[in-house]
């Protein structure tokens, strides 16, 4: 939208690194070091925090007129109760259903709280100027509820571009990642299979990690490299890979900075992603699917959303199945390489930037067409 001539300010939490966005500014409430990071999902940490999110947004349309506001996930909520106040037009950016997330991530079994959320939740669709889902599964949530199609719009988070860190931040951000990778460190003469995103328990790392074993009876020069995770989740399966033998067919690099990630990425013989559940599609698809490396990844729903039998190898989630698709994209009858040449036609054909740009203009004509 700043690309497009969209002037925003930007207010988000304090923890994190700032990024430059010509036309953007960034504004953070309070970092609250002493509480620890944020992390994926519903946490009492985070509605402490909203508390202030709520404060600073009154705050800002107080001293600003804004044409509209673009609100992300549970911030809807109190700004579905700011909109006829001060009269500005809702843009939902809606990642996830939050009574799902309840669910979900085991933040609450009371069907009571759920139900508020759900209430909630309906309410901000039928009030919102725009409605932006970033999966079919959310899509097709919202059709179910009854909003217009003509104010509805699927986005997929596609584009992958680096991000453009601030100067400050971004030699902190390098500073914070020379202990875990002073430099990309690759085995010679392997084939590496390649695994980048969070280590959150459905990302189904355990499976990927089981299925080692078999993939190595087949193909003795294989590594599994595992980019991302906490220092307690990288020991967790650390510890599983050691437990199965494998500790010199395995590397946990832990957090590192995207640029070093897309590195391994690169260097990868194949891709995988491994989620064990899910409906909302990974982000990391789009960019895997664009790599031109062949890409295995389980048959969940999560995945079938975006991803098919023409593009990926698509294969139960457990380790058996999962060994043997890696296995086939690793043969060198070139099946792999036809499916990820397809892949990259895919993503070019649907989600690659020009598509994207053009969903975000049909969303500011809409903007625009409310004003009038």
């Amino acid at each position: 939208m700043a690309e497009m001539g969209v002037q925003a300010d930007m207010l988000t939490y304090g923890e994190g690194q700032n990024v430059d966005i010509e036309g953007v500014r960034i504004i953070r409430i309070p970092r609250f070091r002493f509480l620890g990071p944020v992390k994926i999902g519903p946490s009492y940490l985070k509605l402490f925090l909203d508390v202030f999110i709520l404060a600073w947004t009154i705050g800002l349309l107080l001293r600003n007129r804004y044409d509209f506001v673009h609100a992300h996930e549970e911030s809807v909520f109190f700004c579905r109760f700011l909109k006829p106040i001060f009269g500005f037009k809702l843009v939902y950016d809606m990642h996830s259903s939050l009574p799902q997330q309840l669910t979900n991530f085991k933040f609450t079994k009371s069907k009571a709280l759920i139900a508020v959320f759900k209430k909630l939740e309906d309410a901000c669709l039928r009030v919102s100027d725009v409605i932006i889902t970033i999966c079919p599964d959310l899509a097709d949530y919202v059709k179910r509820s009854g909003q217009g199609k003509r104010k509805h719009f699927l986005i997929e988070n596609s584009i992958y571009e680096p991000v453009r860190l601030s100067g400050i931040d971004k030699e902190e951000f390098r500073r914070s990642s020379i202990d875990v990778n002073k430099e990309l460190e690759l085995p010679g003469n392997k084939r590496l299979i390649v695994y980048a995103g969070t280590l959150e328990p459905y990302q189904g790392i355990d499976i990927l990690i089981e299925a080692l074993p078999r993939v190595l009876d087949k193909t003795k020069d294989a590594i599994l490299i595992v980019v991302g995770g906490s220092i307690e989740q990288v020991d967790h399966y650390r510890k599983l890979a050691t437990d199965l033998g494998l500790n010199g067919n395995t590397q946990f690099t832990g957090r590192v900075a995207q640029a070093i990630a897309k590195q391994y990425c690169a260097a990868a013989s194949v891709l995988v992603s491994p989620r064990s559940g899910g409906t909302n599609t990974p982000l990391k698809v789009y960019e895997q699917l664009s790599s031109g490396i062949p890409l295995v990844a389980t048959r969940v729903y999560s995945h079938t959303q975006v991803l098919n039998d023409d593009v990926a190898i698509l294969v139960a989630p457990e380790p058996h199945s999962l060994a043997d698709g890696i296995i086939r994209a690793l043969e060198k009858n070139g099946h792999g390489k036809k499916l990820a040449e397809n892949a990259r036609r895919y993503y070019e054909e649907n989600y690659s930037r020009p598509i994207y740009e053009e969903k975000i203009r049909n969303v500011l004509k809409v903007l625009n067409s409310c004003a009038e």
